[in-house]
């Protein structure tokens, strides 16, 4: 089976963020990908970038949830689009899971937040597994699966043969710049998504943005902890992998012993 992952550019406005979305979309389905993921909060874009008022409202998102759908049904590929969205609480930080003939088969919040986004976001409270094509799938965004490695764990335990971590690190403006997948030098990202993976035993498939100066780039890791393949820095485009799930034997999280820690 066929996975992909999107690393698009920032998006200008919600409505070039849906343009780049079926642009990659349409791309993942060309090379028989049954699923594609996008960047943490990518629809209407992340908070604090300068998007206009109207793309952030309940209205707007609704509109391009839909919008989403339509392109999951028109190219015939399962999308996750993260995106922030209103609730009764504030706003969320969530993935939405769109099957590939346009239903929208649930979402996931985003439940451990960074202190720095308390006021950008709610947390969440539950943890989801979907399941596309036979696909047992689990989704952990940002810092929660880079920092909270219980996230992970719980999906693999579920039953998860791969679990994707949408996610947003590095700046358009400053940062250092990364040349090769895991260097020591790098921060810690992409060696956090090699553990996720390998603590595990399953798939792990990370998804960062094209910025200028990302801190990781996109990656899809095996359950042994090597990288099957990962995004060029700085270039917009799609990566896409074969997955085993067989493989995925989640042998190390089913280990895990709980009463070990009542």
């Amino acid at each position: 089976m066929k996975i992909a992952l999107a690393s698009p550019p920032f998006p200008a406005s919600i409505a070039d963020g849906l343009y780049q979305l079926e642009k990659l979309a349409k791309e993942a389905a060309q090379q028989q990908a049954v699923i594609i993921c996008f960047p943490e909060s990518y629809l209407p874009g992340y908070p604090g970038m300068g998007y206009a008022a109207e793309d952030r409202s309940h209205e707007s998102l609704e509109s391009a949830l839909d919008k989403v759908c339509a392109i999951a049904a028109k190219y015939a590929i399962a999308i996750i689009v993260p995106m922030d969205w209103h609730s009764p609480n504030g706003v969320m930080n969530i993935a939405h899971v769109i099957s590939d003939k346009g239903e929208v088969l649930g979402f996931q919040t985003k439940n451990q937040l960074d202190p720095t986004e308390d006021e950008l976001w709610v947390a969440g409270t539950e943890r989801h597994i979907f399941e596309v094509k036979g696909l047992r799938f689990g989704i952990t965004i940002c810092h929660e699966g880079f920092r909270y490695p219980e996230s992970v764990r719980w999906a693999a335990q579920q039953g998860a043969s791969i679990v994707f971590h949408p996610h947003f690190t590095g700046s358009n403006t400053n940062g250092v710049t990364l040349m090769e997948w895991g260097a020591k030098e790098n921060p810690y990202y992409e060696k956090a998504a090699m553990l996720r993976a390998m603590e595990n035993t399953i798939y792990f498939a990370s998804c960062n943005y094209a910025s200028l100066y990302p801190d990781s780039a996109s990656s899809i890791i095996a359950p042994d902890g090597t990288c099957i393949t990962n995004a060029p820095y700085r270039e917009a485009g799609v990566i896409v992998a074969d997955i085993d799930a067989a493989k995925a034997t989640a042998l190390l999280a089913r280990r895990f012993k709980h009463v070990l820690y009542q």
